[in-house]
């Protein structure tokens, strides 16, 4: 049976590395996202992931349920389906044989090729000793820079700092048993080796992380990230938007590992642990101390608003950096057998000056005060084609958030999914961070309604369906309001070309123009694509549609063509250029562009114009990489691009970045 099994996997192998090899994981998850992911605070943490587990993928025939859980595209339903079949064959051969994991559909198989391989299977992987890891332990260094061939206002009179953009990362790993990381960044504007910032970049980050240690199943020291459950007590580490979740059907799982984001905020800094305990049981353990970034009220020095800009380029801002500070202490612990899974996550956090937001309506109920709790329940079930999670959580608010999804595989073909979420409008967590229209685990109430369908391998359709109501006030919405969100896409692909057409429905009550009441804002959003792709050739036609109506109608649309050629190994080019025209921002167009290592380029425009953008990767040796990308947005509506100190006295716009990876 292993045999025939192998003997078809290395069949479909052949027609899988011809249809996906040339394609970049980003480009996959392009797919799957939306314009709302990217306004997620944890969506970089995302990106940053997925491109180190990219660098340094999963041994299939060695991973664990935790590794497997690491890939966020990945149900519950698809990791026991991968286990039980690594368990009955002992190991795959060949990118063919995910083709016979029924519940593998071919997106999610396109995209898994991208973060795994298939080494030899080990049955006695022990934590390496010391003088292997400093012998066979790579290094790798990434710079990376942005120069603007243009000027702004504040880079003449106003920012402290030049108005390039740049950051070095350090890495050494060996394995997935130990990773140090250290990264400096600089955003435009701020000061370097200067002011405040004496000792170089703007924002550093460092971390070492122990993986499988025994009993010590992982162990990070310096900056982290945290997710336990679903998010609603804490989750700093991903986030995830409708159509992703979709894909993997929502699925919880617990997490710490190494922050190495060149974003100064959304972190955590001391130690975090995760421990096997006997009876199938699970501890982890994290403690924080770190210096935030807050506007003080003026009268008594309290916190108005924690920032996670972090932006340090004009005196103002640079009086607000690490002008407060926060500790936290927290832990889980969880029970996993036989498909059923249940935690429990407590939190305490303090701030060495109370927070006090304000009294507008919709501010009313923002946390306040110096000390927080917050405490959960998570919970799941997983079972041939069932899966079932949830989350509740209490705090020092005194009141409820809860989130349960169900999951059910109803054919190999048909997956379908169903969310619910009440979040109290008095709840509060400084940490929380989970599956919302609103964007906060706080006021809201919803339905989502899911459904993904491959009829055939040529096909993929998925579609959803989200109803919220938020009962108290919001920012420009003095009343209680709902919204409904839908969207439907589908995917066509034979041979060489790819069809694509996702079109979605938005509606959302805000206030009218007399502030005394509500009216729609109702937005439709429409893409048609067409792609042609042979093993050194990609290129794609797109064509996008908004039409916005809340006071005034609002209309756009632009055509978008991208091209990709890799003659060989060592060389690659992509080039695009669109154009667009829109009435205003509202009807403003939100696509992907290929970007550099560690970045997700998802350009939003508005007006009239043209965007191009070239971009090249040159291998000079199997240890030096160099990826340049020259992007230029020109408008034809306006004499000036932006306003305050960012304005460009110009109508366009002209980026130039490089990228240099050098691994030892």
């Amino acid at each position: 049976m292993k045999a025939l099994v192998v003997s078809i996997g290395l069949l479909l192998g052949g027609v899988l590395n011809a249809w996906g090899q040339d394609d970049s994981w980003q480009d996959v998850i392009a797919e799957l996202a939306t314009s709302d992911d990217m306004e997620s605070p944890a969506w970089d943490n995302t990106i940053d992931l997925l491109t180190e587990l990219a660098d340094s993928p999963i041994d299939i025939n060695n991973a664990t349920r935790e590794d497997l859980e690491r890939l966020p595209f990945l149900s519950d339903i698809q990791i026991e389906d991968i286990m039980a079949y690594l368990y009955q064959y002992g190991s795959m051969k060949s990118e063919g044989e995910l083709a016979m994991i029924v519940s593998l559909d071919p997106l999610r198989r396109k995209l898994l090729t991208r973060f795994i391989f298939f080494g030899e299977k080990n049955e006695d992987r022990k934590f390496p000793k010391l003088s292997d890891i400093s012998k066979y332990g790579k290094h790798d260094i990434l710079t990376s820079i942005k120069v603007p061939f243009y000027e702004r206002k504040g880079d003449k009179n106003g920012y402290l700092g030049y108005q390039y953009k740049h950051s070095i990362r350090y890495t050494f790993s060996y394995s997935d048993y130990v990773k140090i990381g250290l990264t400096g960044a600089q955003d435009a504007g701020e000061p370097f080796f200067a002011g405040r910032n004496s000792m170089g970049y703007d924002h550093y980050s460092f971390y070492l992380s122990l993986r499988k240690m025994g009993r010590i199943k992982s162990l990070v020291v310096g900056r982290y990230k945290v997710k336990m459950g679903m998010g609603l007590v804490i989750n700093n580490n991903i986030g995830l938007g409708k159509l992703t979740s979709l894909s993997s059907l929502g699925r919880q799982s617990n997490y710490i590992g190494g922050y190495s984001s060149r974003s100064d905020a959304n972190y955590l800094q001391g130690a975090a642990i995760t421990v096997s305990l006997p009876a199938n049981m699970e501890l982890t353990a994290f403690a924080s101390y770190r210096e935030i970034d807050a506007t003080l009220n003026k009268d008594d020095g309290s916190i108005a608003t924690i920032l996670k800009t972090g932006y340090h380029r004009t005196p103002t801002e640079m009086e607000k950096k690490n002008n407060s500070s926060q500790s936290l202490a927290g832990g889980n612990l969880s029970f996993d057998k036989n498909g059923f899974h249940a935690g429990v996550t407590a939190l305490y956090t303090h701030l060495n000056r109370n927070i006090d937001p304000g009294e507008q309506l919709y501010r009313r109920y923002y946390a306040k005060g110096q000390d927080y709790w917050n405490i959960s329940v998570d919970y799941g079930f997983n079972k041939g084609r069932f899966s079932f999670a949830g989350e509740t959580a209490t705090g020092d608010c005194n009141a409820i958030a809860t989130i349960n999804k169900l999951g059910f595989r109803a054919s190999g073909s048909l997956s379908l999914m169903a969310v619910y979420r009440r979040y109290s409008y008095k709840y509060y967590s400084l940490f929380s961070e989970s599956f919302s229209e609103g964007g906060y685990v706080q006021n809201e109430s919803g339905i989502y309604l899911g459904a993904e369908w491959h009829p055939s391998s040529y096909l993929s359709m998925s579609a959803y369906s989200d109803y919220s109501h938020f009962p108290w006030a919001k920012y420009l919405i003095d009343f209680s309001s709902r919204a409904w969100d839908n969207l439907v896409s589908a995917s066509y692909s034979r041979g060489n070309i790819t069809l694509g057409l996702r079109y979605r429905l938005k509606m959302k009550e805000k206030n009218n123009d007399e502030k005394n009441g509500l009216t729609d804002d109702i937005t439709h959003k429409a893409r048609l694509f067409v792609e042609y792709k042979t093993e050194t050739w990609k290129l794609k036609t797109q064509a996008d549609f908004t039409s916005d109506h809340y006071k005034e109608n609002s209309n756009g649309w632009m055509i978008t063509q991208s091209a990709s050629w890799t003659p060989n190994r060592k060389l690659s080019f992509s080039a695009s250029a669109g154009y667009f025209n829109t009435d205003d921002y509202n009807s403003r167009i939100c696509f992907y562009e290929k970007g550099l290592l560690y970045s997700f380029n998802y350009p939003s425009l508005y007006g009239e114009g043209v965007r191009y953008s070239l971009w090249t990767r040159l291998t000079l040796s199997s240890r030096i990489w160099i990826t340049a990308k020259l992007a230029t947005t020109d408008y034809f509506d306006r004499d000036h691009i932006s306003s305050g100190l960012q304005q460009i006295d110009h109508s366009s716009m002209t980026d130039l970045e490089l990228q240099m990876r050098v691994r030892i």
